[in-house]
């Protein structure tokens, strides 16, 4: 049975897609070979280990006995203070089966509570922060180098940082900031990067911030990113949107919006009857002004042996700005030079830096770096939106944010399918719908003590305790491992009423007869995964969500399980004792007393 729910449990996150199945197909395929290799060997290798080496305590062996003997002491000690708490508690089953509800619904306060820390993955020190921003859509390229030049003065003060190395393209600019080893520097790059776009956020006319690379390789960009889709026009989107992202700014250290109508756009206009006045056409007044602006290929030129490109264009000082243009002089048709201005003027409107979209719908995008846990932040803007948005619109996720999304909602899927699974895989062993409900009672309470403990440690602010895609894998896990606890106590109890107890005498002798066994298998667990909870260097928040998730859980719910457990049995489960009335005296089954 154990074998069967433990390779269960796995068979969902096997096959899972996304990016789930691409981070622990193997994980799982794994477990499920080491899984059913190991059972063979209990059923094989161990009892014949047994005969040859287990020896009984004679007082021969020296301090092994008397070690043996200590042990077996306080264990007994142990074992009876359990069967008469147990004894009393099912006196008061309806307090204990109250308390496993509250525990249940427990978890979805968990769930519910905005101080849970959600996030697609911890964040890794890689060692590596990124600066990105925008400056006013009127920068020109010089300034963009004062800019570059000024960050990377502010950059080099850290004395965690090793290099920089900065690009510029097309209005925008990024700049990598690479540190030194994690042995030589005592901030993490959390904390680094909360620090420098603080310290970049006095760098007048820019809107710059600084966030660690993902953990998780994925589509890139902002670790936020918010996407308001509508149909309506953008003048009616950018009002909208604008509204939205006022609402909204203070959930992050560093943000923006990608629909902006602000960049001014200057527009020559051309009278018509003045130009063909003076002898000129349209197409000769294009033609002057592309070459004085375009800077286009006009020859080349041979000097001392080697080629020269020709390239025509007005010097820097004489086009700062549009109204400079009007100053450009024309040859009219007798020859004379006339300026611009003449014969046109220049307008200025203001249109949008671009026209983005999304999924083929006119769309706004909010992106930045959150202040607390991506997923809590989406959770608020989300509320927002629903409360303010009006008809029409709709909001969507983009990049890492989509990602997390889309697990999220995943992992509810695989949980329940594994519960389902391990269900039906339980009834047919059982031959009953009963024995496996009582099995799977055990648990609620280890994945509420699992969350519990993420709670409590993430507001604490430890790194990957919180709501991620390691935790989740960790809690599907969990789910296998304590219904373990709950098979060692169903299976023996029902022999015991086959042999004529009574549901309770049954099920309290089966749970004084499986603690100890129980409580090495909980043992074993913890200190199995304890490595990883004090793991360090490269993926140490991975190891740590995931070994945060399943010590704590197994533990936890051991304890809850070595009650709950007994309880649901003395209610649901069958009265086997008749059975043994209505069954012929040699076909019934033999149980040695332990």
């Amino acid at each position: 049975a154990m074998l069967a729910v433990l390779i269960a449990v796995y068979v969902p996150i096997a096959f899972q897609g996304g990016l789930t199945g691409a981070l622990f197909t193997e994980f799982a395929f794994t477990l499920i070979g080491t899984i059913a290799v190991s059972t063979i060997v209990a059923l094989t290798l161990s009892p014949m280990m047994c005969s040859r080496l287990l020896t009984h305590h004679d007082g021969s062996h020296g301090w092994q006995d008397r070690v043996a003997s200590y042990v077996d002491d306080r264990f007994d000690r142990l074992h009876t203070y359990y069967e008469r708490k147990l004894h009393g508690s099912l006196k008061t089953i309806g307090v204990t089966v109250t308390f496993a509800v509250l525990v249940t619904l427990g978890i979805y306060g968990l769930l519910a509570t905005p101080f849970l820390q959600r996030e697609l993955a911890p964040q890794e020190d890689q060692g590596f922060v990124f600066v990105a921003g925008q400056g006013s859509a009127v920068a020109t390229p010089a300034q963009y180098l004062l800019y570059a030049k000024e960050i990377y003065q502010r950059l080099r003060k850290y004395p965690e940082v090793d290099g920089v190395f900065q690009a510029l393209f097309n209005g925008q600019f990024f700049t990598g900031v690479v540190l030194k080893p994690w042995e030589a520097r005592t901030k993490k790059v959390v904390q680094l990067s909360q620090e420098m776009t603080g310290d970049l956020h006095q760098v007048a006319g820019l809107n710059v911030g600084a966030f660690p690379l993902p953990s998780l390789p994925g589509p890139g960009g902002f670790p936020l990113e918010f996407v308001i889709t509508t149909t309506q026009n953008f003048d009616r989107l950018n009002q909208v949107a604008q509204d939205f992202y006022s609402q909204v700014q203070d959930q992050f250290w560093f943000s923006q919006i990608d629909l902006k109508i602000d960049k001014p756009q200057s527009t020559i206009v051309i009278d018509r009857d003045k130009t063909a006045a003076i002898g000129l056409t349209m197409a000769d007044v294009g033609n002057a002004l592309t070459a004085m602006l375009s800077g286009g290929y006009v020859n080349y030129f041979t000097l001392d042996g080697r080629s020269y490109r020709v390239m025509a264009q007005a010097d820097q000082p004489y086009r700062l700005n549009a109204q400079q243009l009007l100053n450009y002089y024309i040859r009219a048709a007798d020859g004379k030079l006339v300026p611009l201005s003449t014969v046109a003027h220049i307008e200025t409107t203001t249109v949008p830096e671009t026209l983005p979209h999304f999924q083929q719908l006119n769309a706004a995008k909010i992106s930045g770096v959150p202040k607390s846990s991506e997923g809590a932040v989406l959770a608020k803007m989300k509320q927002i939106a629903d409360k303010t948005l009006p008809d029409g619109f709709s909001i969507d996720y983009s990049g890492e944010s989509r990602q997390y999304v889309q697990e999220s909602s995943g992992f509810g899927v695989v949980i329940g399918f594994a519960l389902i699974v391990i269900f039906l895989v339980l009834a047919a062993l059982y031959e009953s719908f009963r024995d496996p409900l009582i099995i799977l009672t055990s648990v609620p309470p280890a994945v509420a003590g699992a969350m519990v403990f993420i709670y409590l440690f993430g507001a604490f602010g430890f790194t990957g305790a919180s709501l991620n895609i390691y935790t989740e894998v960790g809690i599907v896990t969990l789910v296998g491992l304590i219904s373990k606890h709950g098979i060692l106590i169903v299976d023996v109890a029902n022999r015991l009423q086959r042999e004529g107890q009574s549901k309770r005498d049954a099920v309290e002798h089966a749970a004084g007869i499986r603690l100890r066994p129980i409580l090495m298998t909980t043992a074993a667990m913890v200190l199995g995964v304890t490595p990883l909870l004090i793991a360090s260097g490269a993926g140490a928040a991975a190891r740590f969500a995931m070994g945060l998730t399943i010590s704590s859980g197994i533990a936890i719910g051991t304890l809850f399980t070595l009650f709950v457990v007994p309880a649901f049995y003395v209610l649901l489960a069958e009265d086997h004792a008749k059975e043994r009335a209505n069954q012929p005296q040699s076909e019934l089954p033999d149980l040695p007393h332990a």
